[in-house]
C-alpha cells in the first residue's frame, strides 16, 4: 500500500514543513530567509514608531564606516546580484534526483535480496529449498513490520528504510520464483506491466494534470482501506485452512469467474491512483523546500506503491494462466 506518512504529515501537503523547520515560502508566496518567522497579523515590528531624535546621529552628519564605494567592490556586488539563485540542491533541501536516486538504491538492495531467495526457493534440493522458504517467511515478517515502523515514524530513517527493502526483496524473490516455476515467463509480464502503468500515470501527472484530490479521494482511500481489510481476512483463513483455494476466497469463482480477477482489476486501479497521490506527496515535499532527509521517505512511499502494483500484476496473471 502506499506510505501513510504522506498523509499523516504536514510535510508533504501543499504548503506545509518539516516539523522544527520554517516554511520555505512567507505566507504572500515569497522566500524565506535563514531566521524567518512569520508575524502575526497587526504586530508592531520592532524598532519602528521611536522619534526620530533617538537615533543619535543629526542630519547631515556622516556615519562611521560608511564612504564611497570603490570600482572593485562595484563591480563585485554586481556579480553577485547577476548569480543565479540557490536551488535547493545548494541548500541541501530535497529535490527530484536526490528522490530518483533513493527510490534506485531501495530497488537495487531489493534486486540483490531477491535474487538471492530466488535461488533459493527454485533449487532442486530439498535443504536449500527449505532455506529458501524460511528467507521468504522472515522476509514477510520484516517487511510488514518494517512497512509500519517507517510509515508512522515522525522522521525517515535510511537505515530503516533500508532494511525493510532488505527484507522486501527476500518475500518478492521467493515469491516470484515459485510464480515463474509454474508460469514460465509471468515475472517478465508482471514487470512490464508495472513500469507501463508507472510511464502512464507519470504522463497523467505530469501532462495531463490528472490529480486525486477531493472527494475521488476520500473514496480511493476508503476503497483501498477495505481492500486491506479483505486481504487480511482472506491471508487468516488461508493460514488457519479454513479455505482450501491456492489463493483462498480469490479462488472462489462467480459464473466462471475467479473472485480474484475483478478483484484484482480494482486493486491495480487503486494502485495507480495511487501513484498519483505519491507525485503529488513528492511534488509538495520538493515545493515546500523540506530537508534532504525526506528524499528517503519519498523514496518508501514510491517503492511500497510499485511493490503492490507488481505483486497485484502478478497475481492477477495466474489466474489467466489458469
Amino acid at each position: 500500500m502506499s506510505n501513510p506518512f504522506f498523509s499523516r504529515s504536514t510535510a508533504f501537503k501543499e504548503g506545509g514543513h518539516a516539523p522544527g523547520t520554517a516554511p520555505a515560502q512567507t505566507p504572500n508566496g515569497y522566500p524565506t530567509m535563514p531566521g524567518y518567522q512569520a508575524g502575526q497579523y497587526g504586530q508592531q515590528a520592532t524598532g519602528y514608531g521611536q522619534q526620530y531624535g533617538q537615533y543619535g546621529n543629526q542630519y547631515g552628519q556622516q556615519v562611521a564606516g560608511y564612504g564611497q564605494v570603490t570600482p572593485e567592490q562595484m563591480a563585485g556586488l554586481e556579480t553577485q546580484y547577476q548569480a543565479p539563485s540557490a536551488t535547493n540542491a545548494d541548500m541541501r533541501r530535497m529535490t527530484y534526483d536526490d528522490v530518483i536516486i533513493r527510490t534506485a538504491g531501495m530497488f537495487a538492495v531489493i534486486l540483490a535480496t531477491g535474487a538471492l531467495s530466488w535461488s533459493l526457493v527454485t533449487s532442486s534440493d530439498e535443504a536449500t529449498f527449505s532455506l529458501g522458504a524460511m528467507a521468504v517467511f522472515a522476509g514477510a515478517i520484516g517487511a510488514f513490520v518494517l512497512g509500519l515502523v517507517n510509515s508512522f515514524k515522525r522522521e525517515p530513517s535510511p537505515a530503516l528504510i533500508l532494511a525493510y527493502a532488505a527484507f522486501e526483496g527476500l518475500l518478492l524473490g521467493g515469491f516470484s520464483g515459485i510464480m515463474e516455476a509454474r508460469y514460465e515467463g509471468i515475472v517478465v509480464q508482471a514487470v512490464l506491466a508495472t513500469l507501463a502503468t508507472f510511464g502512464a500515470m507519470l504522463a497523467a501527472y505530469s501532462y495531463g494534470g490528472f490529480r486525486v484530490q477531493g472527494r475521488f479521494r476520500r473514496v480511493v482511500v476508503v476503497a483501498t482501506f477495505g481492500y486491506m481489510i479483505f486481504s487480511l481476512i482472506n491471508f487468516v483463513l488461508m493460514v488457519t485452512g479454513a479455505t482450501t483455494g491456492a489463493w483462498g476466497l480469490r479462488s472462489l469463482t462467480i459464473m466462471g469467474i475467479p473472485l480474484g480477477v475483478p478483484l484484482g482489476i480494482l486493486a491495480v486501479i487503486l494502485a495507480s491512483f495511487f501513484l498519483a497521490i505519491d507525485f503529488e506527496s513528492i511534488e509538495n515535499g520538493v515545493r515546500n523546500g523540506l530537508p534532504r532527509r525526506y528524499a528517503w521517505a519519498g523514496a518508501f512511499g514510491l517503492v511500497v506503491t510499485l511493490v503492490w502494483l507488481y505483486v497485484e500484476f502478478l497475481r492477477l496473471l495466474s489466474y489467466f494462466r489458469d
